[in-house]
């Protein structure tokens, strides 16, 4: 990094995650397209064991409060999940978990609540069963979806929507906001595709489509009674820069509402596996370390990659000399999978700003 050694050495100890995301395991029901994990029927036996799990908790309150992002698979298929939730809870961690693919029932959602989760988040890839079972690759997984949001409305618990955006439903955006709100989800986040596990380059909508996408979504969130979140569309900042007419480079610096820089891999956020594996993001396939040989403080501190994503003179191309670079920053992860490099140019990124 381009500091001195004082300023490197305060800068790694008060660095610390505001959100973790941990993959509980890979087992799930569903073989969704565009899954990053490749979930499977069954789960690892090499997974975190409880035990495992519960160091990891402690390492982690040792020097941060996070949200805990309990994901997977499906976190359900875990016979401990509950037991390692409430103790995450009662560490003081946000926890919000992701129920993938589950039957939920009155009882399993008090065992949740019970467990100290403050929300779930559900899975809605299409407004009718046409366009959301073809993607989850599970027949009824409509029907499904919309028995849990009934349930979960009903039983008081908040609850998120999350959609992958593809080719798949484009078109369809529209209409599954209109879902979302009737059903009564606490906000709906929308997450732009990043090409890993089993989803394909070939399923990402074009970057025109990209940006088309972002200024729809920028718009929605004018009006819509819910809040409309981002995830993995860092460009998302510089579309709302732009519509708003704001140019200050000072001001772009600054942590946007509802998020902070645009890429947060290993920049206030991080990923670890059902094996303990850490990463920026779980859309970025570079290790920074695994838990079971190394303190989780010292790999997100001190880990070479973590560095290097935190460093933004490194980043190349157009992101180099872009001027929303810290607030932006281009996703790390879609530069890997197009460009074989995490800190090449956002490839779907059509904004020049050569020419601004």
């Amino acid at each position: 990094m381009h500091t001195t050694d004082k300023t490197h050495r305060l800068e790694t100890t008060e660095i610390a995650p505001r959100v973790i995301a941990w993959e509980s395991t890979r087992a799930c029901d569903f073989a969704c397209i565009h899954c990053r994990a490749k979930a499977q029927k069954d789960p690892d036996p090499n997974q975190l064991t409880k035990q495992e799990t519960l160091n990891l908790l402690d390492q982690i309150a040792a020097f941060c409060k996070p949200v805990f992002i309990i994901s997977g698979g499906d976190p359900l298929q875990r016979s401990d999940i509950f037991e390692i939730a409430s103790y995450a809870s009662s560490l003081g961690f946000r926890v919000v978990m992701s129920p993938s693919g589950s039957n939920l029932t009155a009882e399993t959602l008090e065992k949740i609540k019970g467990a100290g989760v403050k929300m779930i988040s559900l899975s809605l890839d299409g407004s009718n069963p046409q366009v959301h079972d073809n993607f989850r690759q599970v027949p009824g997984a409509f029907n499904l979806a919309m028995k849990n949001m009934a349930l979960a409305r009903q039983s008081l618990f908040p609850f998120r929507i999350n959609t992958t955006v593809t080719q798949h439903n484009l078109t369809d955006l529209f209409n599954i906001q209109k879902v979302a709100v009737d059903m009564g989800a606490s906000e709906w986040d929308i997450f732009m595709l990043v090409p890993t596990g089993r989803g394909k380059i070939t399923m990402e909508i074009t970057p025109d489509q990209y940006e088309q996408t972002l200024k729809f979504i920028y718009n929605a969130s004018l009006t819509s009674p819910i809040p409309i979140k981002m995830t993995c569309a860092p460009q998302y900042i510089r579309v709302i820069a732009q519509q708003q007419n704001e140019s200050s480079c000072t001001d772009l610096a600054k942590p946007h509402v509802g998020g902070g820089r645009g890429c947060m891999a290993g920049n206030g956020f991080c990923f670890i596996s059902h094996v303990g594996e850490v990463f920026g993001c779980g859309f970025l396939p570079v290790k920074a370390g695994n838990i079971r040989n190394q303190n989780f403080r010292q790999i997100y501190q001190q880990s070479p990659l973590f560095l290097e994503l935190r460093n933004h003179d490194l980043m190349k191309g157009k992101c180099g000399m872009c001027k929303y670079t810290l607030s932006c920053g281009g996703c790390r992860a879609r530069a890997l999978a197009v460009n074989k490099s995490y800190l090449e140019e956002e490839p779907y990124c059509p904004y020049n700003p050569i020419k601004d």
